[in-house]
Parts: structure tokens; sequence; C-alpha cells
């Protein structure tokens, strides 16, 4: 369906006259696509939802109930080659992918009854060239299961529900650009595309303490529920077209944080989560993983 409305818009070319685009300008394209994991667009959806994951940054804090803490997390967000943006379309079609650089969140802890803690994470609605989080919270419930001298074993269960919006499919750089060759799909405005972030999992954690600092590393299961809202104009067609695409993905991370000035701690940590892609019709699927580097400062009240 989607390759039907593509070959559209290619007949549709500007010069084939104004009378094609008119008649055109009332097609409205809602269709709705369950994508296989490993579809280019899949991959990209799942690229930048795992950018955001809320891990533990280490062991489960020592909370006593009602004992709060509080940090500001940035994350990177890798940025894409020319062959790795191409995911439109089953991957014949190149996406503003490379928006900021960063994600950055505001992590919350609160100590609970019988040493459970409680997170709440948002991320904050600041637009960064052209795209903006819409509502973008996470949570999670944990604490350390195991303890022995300098080791400790954490478990937490976390989620994330929210989107980030933006000029993916119709960069704002293209709009109304008449040259075929510059606008290949003919967008006549930015668009207002939608990601929906949301994902829940399940992470453990070791961790040593040796003095001031404090070693981890966390193996997690992700289950991804992505999806694609497409805003666009094309020539004359309103693409409101909808990709959605769900997996269950491993994650791992590896870090270190730093204790100082009594109540302050600061840390940072790798992550890695391995994504499976077929950028080549009835070729074989590759892993193409993110990697990204990650920081954080908390203070802990007393």
């Amino acid at each position: 369906m989607r390759k039907a409305h593509l070959l559209l818009s290619i007949v549709l070319l500007p010069g084939f006259g104004g009378a094609c685009v008119d008649a055109a300008a009332q097609v409205v394209d809602r269709e709705h696509e369950q994508l296989d994991s490993d579809r280019p667009e899949a991959w990209a959806m799942n690229y930048f939802t795992a950018t955001s994951l809320m891990t533990g940054f280490g062991k489960t804090p020592a909370l006593r109930p009602g004992q709060w803490a509080l940090a500001a997390e940035l994350g990177q967000v890798p940025s894409l080659s020319a062959e790795q943006r191409q995911v439109g379309f089953s991957g014949s079609k190149a996406e503003d992918l490379n928006k900021s650089p960063v994600v950055g969140r505001l992590h919350g802890w609160v100590g609970l009854p019988c040493g459970w803690v409680g997170e709440l994470g948002f991320t904050p609605p600041l637009e960064i060239n052209g795209a903006r989080p819409r509502s973008l919270f996470s949570a999670a419930i944990g604490r350390v299961v195991f303890k022995h001298a300098d080791f400790s074993l954490s478990a937490r269960l976390f989620g994330q529900h929210g989107s980030v919006g933006g000029d993916i499919t119709c960069p704002s750089e293209l709009a109304a650009v008449e040259d075929p060759q510059i606008n290949p799909y003919g967008c006549k405005a930015p668009s207002n595309d939608r990601l929906r972030m949301n994902y829940y999992g399940f992470e453990l954690t070791p961790a040593f303490d040796r003095g001031a600092w404090q070693w981890h590393a966390s193996a997690a299961v992700v289950r991804f529920e992505t999806e694609v809202q497409v805003d666009a104009y094309t020539f004359g067609i309103h693409d409101l077209s909808r990709l959605t695409a769900t997996d269950v993905l491993p994650a791992f991370s590896i870090g270190a944080s730093r204790g100082f000035a009594k109540r302050w701690r600061w840390g940072t940590e790798v992550l890695y989560v391995p994504l499976q892609v077929r950028r080549d019709a009835g070729g074989p699927s590759g892993n193409d993983p993110l990697t990204s580097a990650r920081l954080y400062l908390r203070y802990e009240a007393e």
C-alpha cells in the first residue's frame, strides 16, 4: 500500500500540471503498517528509543522511607551515517534523523518501606534542531536483593511512556523546494512526525564498592513498543500513515561512579543495545547496535 502511494507521489512531480497536484490535494494516507523487527524503519525506531533507556546507573541507593535523591542525566545520541539514515520505504528514502546529539533527563528517587526505592524520570520538552520531547516520563521500582561485604546485586522494574516530535520525514530545509533532485518526495511543508518511545523491562545490576568509587555492570531485558505517526504533506498528499513495531531486546551497561562532598555523586557508563536490521531486501539481517556514553550528577538529601 505504501508503495502505491510512493508511485503516486512520483507521478505527481512538479511540472506535470497544477491540476494534477490540486486533484491529489484531497488524498489522505491513513495506512497503518506493523513492521518486522528488522525493517530499517523499525531499527531506527528502536535505536532512538534505546537512547532514552532509564538505567539504574549502579546499585539502587539505600534510602530511608521518605528520603529522596535527585539527578541530572545526559546521554549521547550518536550521529548516523548516510547509509543508516536510509530507512524510509524499507530503506529507499533518507530521513532527517540526526537531530539532537544528546538526550537529557531529570531522575528522582524516593525511599519506600522494606528497602524498596521508587524512581521517576522526566525529559524536559526542550527543542533541539526541530525535535522536542512530548510528555516523556519514565518510572521504576527496585531494591538491593543481595549484599555481601563490598558486593551488591540490585533488581529493578522500569518503563517509559511518551514521544518525541519533529520534522523527520519532511525537514524544514526541504519544504517547498521545487528542484526534484533536492526534494524528490515533494515535501510541501515541514512535517510534524511523532515517535512514541514506550518500553518496559527488568534489570539486574551487580556492583562493587571500593572506597569512594563504585563499579557496576547491568543487564536488562526490554520490551520496546514503538510507533511513528507521520504527519507530512508531499505532492498534495497528506500523509498520516502510522508505523508500529514491537521487539524484546537485551541491553547492557558498564560504568563507575564516585561520591564527593558528602551528599553528591557523579558517574558515567556506556550503554550497549544490539539491534538487528535487514538493509538489503532478501538479504540477511545484521547487528547495527546502539553504543552510547552517559553521565549523571546526583544529590542525596539527608
